[in-house]
């Protein structure tokens, strides 16, 4: 089974229904026993930065998501659910990320249109994408978003949105996108069966 986290926030069923199309038993779930005995762990996030994590906090899942990175579990943030697993954003300097992985998140560079609401390519930077594997070379995916992470060495694929951009990371058992991948037709998919496949592993 793998738990989508319920809290709260957007429009969390289209990536359960994602998920079972890719052959997952994907379950939305606000419940932690229930996070905690899945086989996989899915923190999707719309909307802004610190509202998505004052929910999470709000929730107790923001314990689940950290015992599940910690117990080496597959757990794939997307979106916002991506950017809440660093340690800050410029969007709310306030607010205090989940801090799994090191770095902030940062406003997308001026002179292009904020938010990215468009199909981007995305270019893998590594080879060794468990993530991505099968997706092609350049696949097309969906984003909608004004901020991402900062480039650092757990980036797998960025896009070129007027300079690159993180598009995805990859860590240990720790996978991410920036783009949505529920809304990304057969790469997205193929993107989230291979989270299914890791799973099942």
């Amino acid at each position: 089974m793998i738990a989508v986290l319920d809290y709260g926030i957007g429009n969390l069923r289209s990536a359960e229904k994602a998920l079972q199309r890719a052959g997952g038993d994907a379950r939305l779930t606000s419940d932690p026993e229930e996070a905690a005995a899945a086989e996989g762990v899915v923190l999707p996030g719309v909307g802004a930065f610190g509202r998505c994590l004052g929910a999470l906090r709000a929730s107790g899942l923001d314990r689940a998501a950290l015992a599940a990175v910690e117990s080496g579990k597959p757990f794939m943030g997307i979106c916002v659910g991506m950017q809440m697993l660093y340690e800050s954003s410029e969007e709310d300097p306030e607010a205090r990320g989940l801090a799994v992985l090191p770095g902030r998140v940062v406003r997308l560079p001026e002179g292009e249109k904020h938010p990215q609401m468009q199909w981007n390519q995305v270019h893998a930077v590594r080879d060794d994408s468990r993530l991505l594997q099968g997706c092609g070379p350049a696949p097309w995916f969906y984003f909608v978003h004004s901020y991402a992470p900062e480039i650092s060495e757990a980036v797998v694929a960025t896009c070129d949105y007027g300079g690159p951009v993180t598009a995805a990371v990859e860590t240990g058992n720790v996978w991410a996108t920036q783009f949505h991948p529920e809304k990304s037709g057969p790469a997205g998919l193929r993107l989230l069966g291979n989270f299914v496949v890791a799973c099942a592993a």
